[in-house]
């Protein structure tokens, strides 16, 4: 690990990515009160247990004919999710009474982001971003967002439904103003069983 990648995988509490794979790797066990009570390190062991199901599960599949990840297909979700983790900038809530200031972090609904779209079969997110100034209400942004599909997937209908699906949470948890929602594939790999959304 370059000395650049190292400040980048330390979360604002303290934790790094690797500390948190680590602990994930043993199971959660010994229990450490202080990781199961962060919401940063609760989003990273999400992010990161994400990342090792898709791992298993591509290595799991039939890819005789795809090349394999390279590792720095791996290391750049990595660097991803611990980027998005940052709480980042604060994004301002509408309250009716203007003496009320009520923020939401950056990182939280680039965490929403992610999540809404990871739920589609077949499809991982690579990279969130919110582009503009989403510190004024009403200011336009762009939402920008990488994704990983299935080779067996079109990728102009996943791309749909990772918009219809970024756009519904916007809409639900912010008070952003979205002028677009720019969503490329990156890249693909092998299909994978059926995401369990129970």
């Amino acid at each position: 690990m370059t000395a650049s990648n190292a400040s980048s995988d330390v979360l604002d509490c303290g934790r790094t990515i690797q500390e948190l794979s680590e602990y994930l790797e043993a199971g959660r066990s010994p229990r450490d009160a202080e990781i199961e009570q962060c919401p940063e390190c609760l989003n990273a062991l999400e992010s990161l247990s994400r990342v090792g199901d898709l791992s298993r599960d591509l290595f799991a599949a039939d890819a005789a004919s795809l090349p394999e990840p390279s590792a720095g297909w791996f290391g750049g979700i990595l660097d991803q999710v611990a980027a998005e983790l940052r709480s980042g900038r604060d994004l301002p809530v509408r309250h009716p009474d203007p003496r009320v200031r009520i923020t939401v972090a950056e990182g939280a609904v680039r965490t929403l982001l992610r999540s809404a779209a990871d739920e589609l079969d077949g499809v991982f997110i690579g990279r969130t971003r919110i582009i503009g100034d989403v510190e004024e209400l009403g200011a336009p942004v762009t939402i920008d967002i990488t994704a990983s599909i299935a080779w067996d997937l079109d990728a102009h209908a996943v791309a749909d439904d990772v918009r219809r699906r970024v756009a519904e949470v916007v809409e639900r948890h912010t008070d952003l103003d979205v002028a677009a929602i720019d969503v490329t594939i990156e890249d693909i790999h092998a299909p994978q069983p059926p995401k369990d959304v129970s």
